[in-house]
């Protein structure tokens, strides 16, 4: 089902609107960090995971600092 939800203005900043029961399939409340993230068909929201993101910086700098030894391997 689309549904829209409206822009507000937030100081220099801008707002969407969320219904409860967005919220609630988010199981998300007020205060609560979300992340953001870019797909192909647009905006995710998606519940921010304070171990999940650890992990992923660990294996970005793992990434950075192993780019050539991994761009052999996917030869």
């Amino acid at each position: 089902m689309n549904e829209t939800v409206k822009i507000i203005k937030v100081g220099n900043s801008a707002a969407i609107i969320l219904p409860k029961r967005d919220l609630d399939r988010l199981q998300a409340k007020v205060g609560d960090v979300l992340t953001k993230l870019d797909t192909e068909s647009g905006l995710e929201l998606k519940r921010y995971d304070a171990d999940f993101d650890a992990q992923m910086q660990v294996a970005r700098d793992v990434m950075a600092k192993r780019k050539r030894a991994l761009r052999e391997l996917a030869k």
